[in-house]
């Protein structure tokens, strides 16, 4: 199972159905060199939906939605993407980089069902068509990621230069770097470079 985002940036996906809302998160133009944004043209945006439903759907046990998206879905998914992430910002709280700063804020609602299966387990379901379906999934895995205490874990690179998603699988769930060898290193090492030169000045 390829998260087809998330992949690019060589980072492991979140568990279960978290993984579609971390994926989301990095569709996002980052890396070197800069990978494109997979919201960005309708056929682009369509293959990569395509693909993460399969994956969705094979993790969750579930039938593959049939989503279609419209040149009108795009803003509003590059809408959403941007207000997850500004809900992930460093603890410093800095405010979306880039392109995203510009972004208008995404809907906080969506639609879904509540729906008893065969065995008496309720379960959430979204309903829409194009971004609003997918906003509602995305929200429902959202909840049941609060729900489990696994939410806390997805995180954002603290690299400005990067700022890829991440799942954060510490043992007290302090990791800040996306990759301690492409992103914590170097900027360990800047940091105290800087420090060095403030000494030596003083």
């Amino acid at each position: 199972m390829v998260w087809p985002a998330s992949t690019r940036y060589e980072v492991e996906p979140a568990p279960l159905g978290l993984a579609l809302v971390h994926d989301l998160l990095n569709t996002i133009s980052a890396g070197r060199p800069r990978a494109a944004d997979l919201l960005d043209d309708l056929a682009q945006a369509q293959t990569w939906l395509d693909q993460v439903l399969d994956c969705w759907a094979e993790e969750a046990g579930q039938a593959v939605p049939q989503v279609h998206l419209t040149e009108n879905d795009l803003e509003e998914l590059r809408g959403l993407r941007a207000e997850l992430r500004r809900l992930l910002v460093s603890p410093e709280g800095e405010g979306p980089r880039g392109d995203e700063a510009d972004m208008a804020p995404a809907v906080h609602v969506a639609a879904a069902a509540l729906r008893m299966d065969r065995s008496g387990r309720v379960v959430l379901e979204p309903r829409g068509q194009g971004w609003r379906y997918v906003a509602a999934l995305v929200l429902i895995e959202m909840f049941q990621a609060q729900q489990t205490d696994t939410w806390r874990r997805l995180k954002i690179c603290r690299n400005a230069r990067c700022a890829t998603a991440f799942f954060d699988r510490s043992r007290n769930s302090s990791g800040v770097w996306h990759s301690t060898k492409t992103c914590g290193n170097p900027e360990n090492l800047r940091a105290h470079r800087a420090r060095q030169r403030v000494r030596t000045a003083g």
